[in-house]
This record gives C-alpha cells, structure tokens and sequence, in this order.
C-alpha cells in the first residue's frame, strides 16, 4: 500500500488518524513486505496480528498459514480488513489488544505474533500476549525505538529496567532493523525499531520463582538511584550479607546487576519451598497392589520403571470465577515435562494420608494453603492411562498468590471449565496422561 492508495482509504472511511490510537500507517511496499518475512509463516502456522491498520502488513501473510487472526480496535477499519481479507479466510476481531483473551489460542499449539503496535499501549500488549505461560511461540514487533531499546538493553545501561528484565526472563530480544518517520502517515515525531522475540531456553537461567523474581526486581527499581539493600523488602543487613555473598558491593544499584544476578539474588532472599526438595529419582514410594494395599517401598525411578501400582494426588484450585488453575510442568519432570497438568499434583510419601499429600503439593508446587476445607471430589483406579497411579483428586480455593518454581512447575494460569474441556478434545496431547484422567473423572461425578 502506498501513500496515494491509504490517503484514499482514509477518505472513503472519513477516518483521521487517532493520535490518541497511536495510528500511524506503514505506507513502504519493500519495508512492510521486509517486516512480514521476519515472521518465517509456514502453512500449517497460526498467526495473529494485533493493530493491522489497513492491512500493510495483513497482505504479505494472508493465504499463506492454516490461520489467520486480526485484532483491530478501530471499527472501521474492521470493517474493511473483514471486507477485503474476509475471503480468503482471515479472521478479523473488533477488539482492544489489551483485553484480549489469549487463552482460547493454547488450543493452536503455539502461535506466530506480528503487530506495528501503537506507542499509546504496545507494552500493555505485549504484557498480555507474552507473559508466561504465554500461547506465542515467536513475535516480531515494531514499536517506538526508545521503546524497543529498553527491550534489547544490557546491564549498566540506562536504557535497562523493569521492562528490560521482565521481558527477557523469558524472551531472547533481539533488535532487527531501525526505521526512520518517512515510511509512514502520519510521519510519527520518533523513529520506529523491528524487534525479534524467541523464547529464552529455560536451562539459560538458575532455577526460580517468576513470581518472586518480579516483586524482586520492582523492588530494586523502585528507586532507581537507591543502593539496592536501600529498596528491597528485606532487613538492609540481610540484603548486604547477600549481596556480598553473591559477590557484588553493597553500594550496587538496580541497573549494575544482570538478568541471571537478578534470579538469584531472589533466591536468596525469599526461596521457594520446592527449591529444597531432594532428587525425585532418589525418593522412595509405597507400592500398593489392586487394592491400594501397600505391600513394599522401592525408589521413584524404580516404580515408573517397572510399571508399579502406587498412589498420587491431584488438585483442583478454583477461583471466585469457577475458573481452574492449570501448571505446566517443567521440563526437568521426570514424567510428562512441559505437558499441562492439574494444579498441584504427586505421588503419596510413605505413611501419608492422600488428604495429608493433596496440602503438602498445594504448598511445595504452588506455594498456597487452602482457604477452607479441601473437598474430595473423585477416585481413580490405577491404569495405563494414570501411569499406574491410585488417584484422589480434591477441589480447593487457594489462601493467596499462587507462586511457582521452575524445578516443579514452569508457569500456569486459570482457564474456565469450557475451555479445558474444548481443548482436551483438539489437542490432548497438550496435557499429562493422569490429569485427562482425573478432569474427566470430576465432570462426571459433578454431572
């Protein structure tokens, strides 16, 4: 699309660009076409675009994946991308990026993102569509470049922060291309920059708690020009000691420590209670016969070697919402590894009650205690499909701030009951052989 082809356009829909909307319209035929091609579409990909304007982008993708989705605030401009890319499949939605519900995309297997992303609120959207557990499997975006430098910063920088942090916990930025005013209309007042995020492999960091690296790291940036022992919630003597056992001066300040200083340092200061827990391998379990009698204990590795009946838990954490915890496993699991599974799961120590178990896991794998009494809601009997398991599975509403750590537990989120059901039926393999097992088992028994 060129500039005489989106002045008509704008025309045609009486429309002003909104500054208000960030609109300012990509009118360079090379750039857009350079910008789609960084995304590497394949036709059996699903790909969402968020703010496709008039569609500059929207035309070098369209016919060229199993799916497409457009998300586009702006009426009118909806209106026409359904009106021209409607018949070739394209998905278009009248929707606020912001507020979009990206939960319904799990059942894709993994999304490709791309968004010129307005400078009013890209990095609410970015928010929404990659913080973990996240649907997205690669993005490229154009944003602001003083946006995108804080994406892309190092350590010692001023440009690091916050943001910097958050993102590339869990992301690889990498910055592509820098783009001056002169391909677009309006002619933004700032310079535009193409930035690549693939997902940061999770063996690159120290094992830990996402949700306490966050608090920990707004904490040292709450006043940035504070020595760090000065923001954190902590004694300050407490946080000298570990400052200087990780090798660094109490005098450092938020921006002079590095992504992985950053996971450790909140480690240290409030350690999450799976962190201690031994090697699963070594732990020892009842094994029961078709009873659930226990008739011996042997270790963990032996018990999935050997196919032996045993015992095991799962929990069902429930919001105000009637919505359902799910975890992903981490990939460090033994079983299942980076499968989605029940709230808070596993196998029955030695001598445990599975009531007993069920609070124990809802502390070790999520951090929480039940508020109120956990509820019995279903039994299973052991078979292949529950890796030989005896199951109870209980339902409880969580006492806080569900907390995760990478040992046990990637990252997890609510979904409604609807959408568990609709994607176990597209894609079971998503999820660990016993918890098909126990959802379906509640269902019933709920009826």
């Amino acid at each position: 699309m060129n500039l005489s082809e989106l002045q008509s356009l704008l025309h045609r829909f009486d429309l002003t660009p909104s500054r208000k909307l960030g609109q300012s319209f990509l009118v360079d035929e090379n750039i857009s076409q350079w910008i789609a091609a960084q995304l590497r579409v394949g036709p059996e990909d699903c790909v969402i675009e968020v703010g496709p304007g008039f569609g500059a982008l929207t035309e070098h993708i369209a016919g060229k994946c199993r799916r497409f989705i457009l998300i586009e605030k702006d009426g009118r401009l909806a209106e026409y991308l359904a009106e021209k890319y409607g018949p070739l499949g394209v998905e278009v939605v009248h929707a606020d990026a912001t507020e979009y519900d990206v939960r319904p995309l799990f059942l894709e297997g993994g999304v490709k993102f791309i968004g010129n992303l307005p400078y009013s609120c890209g990095n609410e959207i970015l928010r929404r569509f990659l913080d973990a557990p996240s649907p997205v499997s690669e993005a490229i975006i154009m944003v602001q470049k003083e946006v995108a430098d804080r994406f892309v910063a190092e350590p010692r920088s001023k440009n690091f922060g916050i943001l910097s942090l958050m993102l590339q916990e869990r992301w690889e930025a990498t910055h592509l291309k820098t783009i001056g005013p002169t391909p677009f209309h309006p002619r933004p007042a700032v310079d535009s920059s193409i930035v690549r995020f693939d997902p940061r492999p999770a063996a690159n960091l120290p094992l830990h708690s996402p949700e306490v690296f966050s608090s920990t790291v707004k904490q040292g940036f709450s006043q940035r020009r504070k020595q760090l022992p000065n923001n954190l919630a902590v004694d300050k003597d407490h946080a000298v000691e570990v400052l200087e056992a990780m090798g660094l001066k109490p005098s450092a300040r938020a921006e002079e420590l590095s992504l992985e200083e950053w996971v450790t340092l909140s480690n240290h200061l409030d350690p999450h209670p799976c962190s201690a827990l031994p090697p699963s391998a070594t732990e020892l379990l009842d094994v029961v016969n078709e009873h659930d009698e226990v008739i011996g204990q042997v270790s963990r590795r032996e018990v999935h070697e050997k196919k032996l009946l045993h015992r095991a838990v799962h929990v069902f954490l429930e919001n105000k919402q009637g919505e359902i915890y799910l975890q992903l496993r981490s990939l460090l699991k033994d079983t299942h590894g980076g499968k989605w599974d029940s709230s808070a799961s596993g196998h029955v120590d030695p001598g445990e009650s599975y009531l007993a178990c069920a609070e124990r896991e809802m502390w070790e794998e999520v951090w929480v205690k039940p508020k109120g009494d956990i509820v019995r809601i279903a039994r299973v009997g052991a078979s292949e499909a529950t890796d030989q398991e005896f199951i109870e599975v209980f339902l409880a509403e969580p006492k806080g701030k569900i907390r995760v750590h990478g040992k046990e537990v990637d990252s997890g989120r609510y979904f409604s009951i609807e959408q568990i059901e609709r994607w176990i039926e597209a894609r079971p393999q998503d999820f660990a052989t016993g918890f098909i097992t126990c959802f379906q088992a509640w269902r019933a028994s709920a009826g």
